[in-house]
């Protein structure tokens, strides 16, 4: 007991003595070892990428998981060493309702038949973001959870140890100043024209007892100033370490992007696909959703998209002839029934001639076929150069 009140006691007594010497340095009452350039600059980017490292981690976390609550939930089983229980993504949630509905409006209608192939495409959306999710997990967000609460802590903690050391230097410093200013006002010649010669044996005992503080003084600066080159040197080899976990850190940032691409080309298939699926089943059944929105008094409301309003002139396909220069060829992507007669209907991967005219909507060509011409979407087309 009596050896840990002690301890106490010294612990205390450091403490408070690198705070007075913190507190007199601010005020400028006390000289401060300086760390040379290479050190400081060694500081500066440890800082700035412990910094930016946490910011894009944090952000890396949103972008995978935006929801707080799921987040705050995976730090608490993290936190408690235990498993995360699984949990269904948006896109496979999403999925498994339509299959559902699609068995309550019937998989031989139109309607439910769509909800299926719909449904399985979100279900397979849903688990390629779980691959990813976990992909990037295990490639980039544990390498840089572990920098920040691996290596920068014993950075911080042994920058924490250098700045103790460089406080306790400046101390011994100061103090052998002082023992050394003490010990020439002692070791002045004293005045033996005084009435008490007593003063000479008190001068020269002085002197004594001055020196031997000023002895005391440069040992504790010596020991001071090994202790500060050693914390010096293993805080500089740490720091020297950040361009190493700039090189991990640039190999798991390689990872991420392959992960986000193969995710991103993952879901674009899918989606071609479904769309593909779609344009082959859903024309007929979809033809009401062809015509224009309006009210059901409008006559214009049951007219098709694209097709001129009541009182203009229609645009006469029959009239129109291929301009000198500027037609193309077009790989037909999707089957595509035309809803009238200035429409061309086309099969999946023909080749046709497609061109437009002036004044024409945008999202329309002209196409050829043969002896065949009429209104095709752009969107139904690859351009062929």
């Amino acid at each position: 007991m009596d050896f840990n009140v002690r301890k106490l006691a010294t612990d205390a007594g450091i403490f408070f003595s690198r705070a007075v010497q913190f507190t007199e340095e601010k005020l400028g009452q006390a000289e401060k070892t300086e760390l040379d350039t290479h050190f400081e600059n060694l500081l500066s980017r440890a800082d700035c990428t412990k910094n930016w490292t946490e910011k894009i981690y944090r952000q890396t976390e949103v972008l995978l998981q935006p929801n707080p609550g799921s987040r705050i939930e995976e730090f608490l089983y993290e936190k408690l060493d235990r498993k995360v229980p699984p949990r269904a993504t948006n896109g496979e949630i999403l999925g498994q309702f339509m299959l559902e509905a699609a068995k309550e409006f019937g998989p031989g209608t139109p309607y439910g038949s769509t909800l299926i192939k719909v449904g399985d495409c979100q279900r397979r959306l849903g688990g390629a973001e779980r691959e990813f999710l976990q992909t990037s997990s295990i490639s980039f967000l544990t390498p840089l959870r572990n920098f920040l609460e691996g290596d920068w802590r014993t950075i911080s903690k042994e920058r924490r140890l250098l700045e103790n050391r460089r406080l306790d230097l400046d101390a011994c410093k100061a103090r052998l100043k002082k023992a050394k200013a003490a010990e020439a006002k002692a070791a002045a010649a004293p005045d033996f024209q005084e009435t008490r010669p007593r003063n000479y044996v008190l001068s020269a005992s002085a002197s004594a007892l001055w020196n031997e503080e000023f002895d005391k003084a440069e040992h504790e600066l010596r020991v001071a100033q090994t202790e500060f080159d050693r914390q010096a040197e293993v805080t500089r080899l740490l720091l020297e370490g950040i361009s190493s976990t700039h090189v991990n850190h640039l190999r798991c940032l390689c990872e991420f992007v392959e992960a986000q691409t193969v995710y991103y080309n993952q879901c674009h298939k899918y989606m071609q696909e479904l769309q593909k699926e779609l344009g082959r089943r859903c024309p007929d059944s979809l033809e009401v959703n062809s015509h224009a929105v309006g009210s059901p008094t409008d006559p214009s409301a049951f007219l098709p998209l694209n097709s001129p309003s009541p009182g203009t002139d229609a645009l006469q396909i029959e009239e129109v002839q291929p301009p000198a220069s500027g037609t193309r060829k077009a790989k037909v992507l999707y089957a595509y029934d035309a809803g009238d007669s200035s429409e061309l209907s086309l099969l999946a991967d023909e080749l046709i001639t497609v061109y437009t005219v002036p004044g024409m909507d945008s999202d329309w060509l002209i196409g050829e076929r043969g002896n065949q011409k009429g209104k095709v979407p752009v969107t139904y087309l690859e351009l062929l150069s």
